[in-house]
């Protein structure tokens, strides 16, 4: 079998593969009554958890229905300014109702326009929310999201600190008080939510905190043309550290399992946003569709602490904010950094991006650090690539033996298939031989994809000439052109198909992935114009320097 035969049918595949799911994506309408048949949505439209299995201390759980009566005042904002964000929050339940990323701006064509990674307004609504209930489904008055709360200032503005902390504060009329601080640190997207609840009326107080993020349904304008990525929720816990909820999940079924030393979070093509509670802290997540506001929630509760009289309680929590850093990622909470979605193959994956990461260290520019990567991997499989091109010699030098024995034993397949074994074992050849390290190589390939698909570093990242941002397609279409007129001139070093339907096929190859690929981010059409390349000297060394003028006569 001629393994570049075999690499373009499983390239091609690939992207029929992407071009499929990404159709799906921007085109399938569901079937018609498929969401008036759905057994989950609940029918009011309250993001208030309720309903909830709450955990219990001593790991079991017990059902709460807190009384909800929802706040309609319009509630002011305070502005919070930070060397990397600008927040706002809702003084409804201290609920961060806007970031803007500084360092992230919207296109490479708006500098000064910082990208909207959360928001209330509706094209953009993406909320966190947070606050307390009663635990033990009673009426008595609680903080949550939708209750007003007293700040001292409406803006604040890190400045030169290195923190900055905001209380607000919650008081009911039977004498308790909660003061909820949010914090801000220098140059991080984590926010630290602490609560210090003073019961100063004359009974227990069981109560719980929950921390929610609630969105609008995905859109076109989220997604890169013929490039199809995640948008929807995640939840990891010790046990599957990264298990997607989509928004289709959260209308069938509701979420309700126990999440302990894990994370919940909403993400989107390189950024996320994130809940994650203090370690060891027993929680329950689960989700919500709002049919009414068309709106998707999910959340996590945790188990229930009862504050005597008196005495005084405290919850702590952080949510992350921002574009999906690995290195920032690790340190917020464990398995955060996998919001990096590489898929299946995340194993791969990871050093590869670690050898991406470490040559821009050297070169300062992604797209050198793309080229120097990918010569890298070619090294690593040179020796497969070798032993490729010579297991293609030997089969090609049997071919003439191969016919003789078509001819002796014509139709008779069992007969034919006998003395092909025999005549593979007597020359030491593998039919197999030529196509087994190309498939030993695909996932190499695969998952370099996703990495430079992922990787937020290389969001806005130029690399020369007319190329000013990598995530985009070429706007010239200079690479795709390269790619097919190099995939043109592989198909030229290889033995033309026998068969003369499939050769006019494979002719048209290289101008069918032109086109697919004009529309694809340039870092990656650049990793393949380059591959592409460098296959073309590597079988032209392998070819005549190592395996000889009788290599090339066999493949002549």
């Amino acid at each position: 079998m001629d393994n570049q035969r075999l690499l373009l049918y499983m390239a091609f595949g690939f992207v029929s593969l992407l071009l499929y799911q990404t159709w799906l994506t921007d085109y399938y309408v569901p079937p018609e009554g498929a969401e008036q048949t759905s057994t989950a949505a609940p029918t009011t439209s309250a993001d208030v958890p309720t309903g909830v299995d709450l955990p219990t201390a001593t790991g079991g759980t017990k059902s709460a229905q807190p009384a909800v009566v929802a706040n309609t005042i319009s509630a002011p904002s305070v502005s919070v300014k930070t060397d990397v964000m600008d927040i706002e929050i809702s003084t409804n339940g201290a609920t961060i109702t806007s970031v803007l990323l500084n360092d992230y701006p919207v296109s490479i064509d708006q500098p000064d326009v910082p990208f909207v990674l959360m928001s209330d307004k509706p094209e953009r609504f993406l909320v966190a929310q947070s606050g307390l209930f009663n635990a033990d489904g009673g009426t008595a008055p609680v903080p949550t999201h939708e209750a007003v709360m007293s700040v001292e200032a409406e803006s604040y503005d890190l400045g030169d600190k290195e923190s900055l902390s905001i209380p607000f504060v919650w008081q009911s009329d039977d004498g308790k008080t909660v003061t909820k601080t949010l914090t801000f640190k220098r140059s991080s997207y984590e926010v630290d939510v602490d609560y210090v609840i003073d019961n100063g009326s004359d009974a227990p107080w069981a109560v719980s905190q929950y921390r929610q993020l609630k969105r609008k349904p995905g859109t076109k304008d989220e997604k890169q043309q013929f490039v199809n990525t995640y948008i929807g929720a995640v939840v990891s816990n010790p046990e599957d550290h990264y298990n997607k909820v989509s928004f289709g999940d959260m209308e069938d079924e509701r979420l309700n399992e126990d999440v302990t030393n894990g994370w919940i979070a909403m993400i989107q093509h390189y950024f996320a946003t994130a809940w994650v509670p203090t370690e060891d802290e027993v929680n329950t997540a689960y989700t919500r569709y709002l049919p009414a506001e068309n709106r998707y929630l999910i959340g996590m509760i945790s188990a229930a602490q009862t504050i005597a009289p008196g005495t005084q309680g405290t919850f702590n929590t952080k949510a992350f904010i921002g574009p999906k850093i690995q290195d920032e990622l690790k340190v917020v909470g464990p398995n955060l950094e996998l919001t990096v979605d590489y898929g299946w193959l995340t194993v791969i994956a990871q050093p590869l991006f670690w050898l991406l990461k470490t040559i821009h260290g050297f070169v300062g520019n992604w797209g050198w650090a793309i080229i120097f990567s990918t010569c890298v991997i070619k090294a690593i499989f040179y020796k497969l690539s070798e032993s490729s091109y010579r297991s293609m010699a030997k089969m090609k030098k049997l071919q003439p033996k191969l016919a003789e024995l078509k001819e002796r034993y014509g139709d008779d397949r069992a007969k034919m298939g006998q003395a092909t074994m025999e005549l593979y074992k007597k020359e030491k050849a593998n039919p197999l031989g030529g196509c087994l390290p190309m498939i030993i190589q695909m996932p190499v390939f695969i998952a370099l994809y996703w990495t430079l698909l992922e990787s937020v570093e290389l969001r806005q990242a130029p690399w020369m000439f007319h190329i000013k941002d990598l995530s985009l397609r070429d706007p010239y279409f200079i690479l795709p052109v390269l790619m097919a007129i190099s995939m043109y001139i592989q198909q030229k070093l290889n033995p033309a198909p026998v068969d003369p339907i499939q050769a006019k096929v494979f002719q048209f190859l290289p101008l069918i992935f032109g086109v697919f690929f004009a529309m694809f981010p340039a870092g990656l059409v650049l990793y393949w114009v380059v591959n592409n390349i460098l296959t073309i000297l590597q079988q032209y060394y392998i070819t005549k320097k190592v395996l000889g003028d009788d290599f090339g006569k066999a493949m002549a």
